[in-house]
């Protein structure tokens, strides 16, 4: 058995142990200390000043995120799960099990973690900027981010994605892709962030049945309705992010023009009507290349297909994005909650009745306190007949 294999296994032991201190945490804290993941909850409170309320960056259900500084001088964020949190500790074991062998430019970096009694806690690269929906959705931030920066976006986070679906130690679907999960560091890199909600994926399978965790106006009909879960969920919510970094529009509550139910779909009537530049935002006009921004439009309509297989996986949207295609299929009408989808057979898949419970924390290792954002679960056995709140900030009522 390698070292990395017997780091991994032992990782997520003492967070399940009952007793104070069992051979698990012993061993744990030995494999940490050779893999240079281990930090001492002494160093951790140096670093965050005792956890001082002016050091936290966000909270949602699992506890807090503050903010610290090594003796080194490394800016540290640090995730403090809540004793009371039990979803949260769900959540808390599967992002440091799923991070633990993890490593891109494009995906927030876990520097290690720290099991003391009963505090446990990760530990993160800093993020220096706002995550991306902080400066998307307000008009005083969106001015930053010009064209090229936004285009950079949009192909940093199609990496991120192409690595945790195929390059990483094993399929990883993400379940969360929004804005508010994309944190940008210094340099304006995208970084894919909140893994509470993420799933490994089987090799041989084309899709998992799942209870259905995610945030209104960024879950695929296929995953909303029928609790399919596969690669192409997150390729619709990257659609959705792609959409909007264009128009500097929140799709779950957008309300530009009254005929239309949501950005997707408005951004596909403007399309057909061969309008679609008119969906960019306005701040971009002096910034944009025509061309590109079509490419661009065009992969978030093909990326939020109703039908899974009519979307890309994300190696051919990288490929796209970084050289010009010489032909690209036509988008159909986007899916989304209340659009005809038909449900697939069963032939592949396999079902799985204890998937991560689906309470989306919306906060970010940045600089400003994240709102947590409300989300979507169900059990898919009530899947039926969703209907949303046409605010998109309440969860759904079955």
């Amino acid at each position: 058995m390698t070292k990395s294999k017997r780091f991994f296994q032992n990782l997520i032991k003492p967070f399940t142990s009952n007793s104070s201190k069992d051979q698990n945490e012993v061993d744990l804290e030995k494999i940490a200390a050779q893999e240079q993941k281990q930090f001492s909850f002494e160093i951790l409170v140096a670093a965050t000043n005792n956890f001082h309320h002016t050091q936290k960056l966000g909270q949602g259900g699992f506890g807090s995120v503050y903010k610290g500084k090594l003796s080194d001088g490394r800016e540290i964020a640090v995730k403090k799960l809540a004793h009371s949190s039990l979803q949260g500790k769900k959540e808390f074991q599967n992002e440091a099990k799923l991070l633990a062998r993890v490593q891109h430019r494009n995906v927030v970096n876990l520097l290690g973690y720290c099991v003391h009694g009963a505090e446990k806690l990760l530990v993160y690269e800093y993020v220096a900027h706002e995550s991306l929906d902080k400066l998307l959705f307000k008009s005083d931030g969106r001015e930053i981010l010009n064209w090229k920066r936004r285009h950079d976006l949009i192909t940093g986070i199609a990496k991120g994605l192409l690595y945790l679906h195929e390059e990483a130690h094993c399929c990883i679907i993400h379940r969360d892709v929004k804005a508010s999960n994309i944190l940008l560091d210094d340099k304006w890199v995208p970084k894919i962030a909140d893994f509470g909600m993420a799933r490994l994926f089987p090799e041989d399978q084309t899709h998992v049945n799942t209870r259905v965790a995610g945030t209104n106006g960024y879950m695929a009909p296929e995953y909303l309705m029928h609790g399919n879960l596969s690669e192409k969920a997150d390729v619709f919510s990257f659609g959705v992010v792609v959409l909007e970094l264009i128009s500097g529009q929140k799709n779950s509550t957008f309300n530009r023009d009254p005929d239309s139910q949501n950005l997707l779909e408005w951004a596909y009537k403007l399309y057909k009507k061969q309008r679609s530049l008119e969906i960019m935002d306005p701040l971009l006009v002096s910034s944009v290349d025509p061309d590109q921004i079509s490419i661009c439009i065009q992969i978030g309509l093909l990326c939020v297909q109703p039908d899974p297989k009519s979307r890309p996986d994300m190696s051919r949207v990288v490929v796209i994005l970084s050289r010009k295609p010489s032909t690209l299929e036509e988008p159909t009408r986007p899916g989304y909650p209340g659009t005809r989808y038909r449900r697939s057979h069963r032939t592949s898949g396999s079902s799985s009745g204890t998937g991560t419970s689906g309470v989306s924390n919306s906060q970010s290792f940045s600089s400003t306190t994240h709102t947590q954002t409300a989300t979507l679960t169900a059990s898919t056995s009530s899947l039926t007949s969703p209907r949303l709140d046409p605010k998109g900030k309440r969860p759904m009522k079955y």
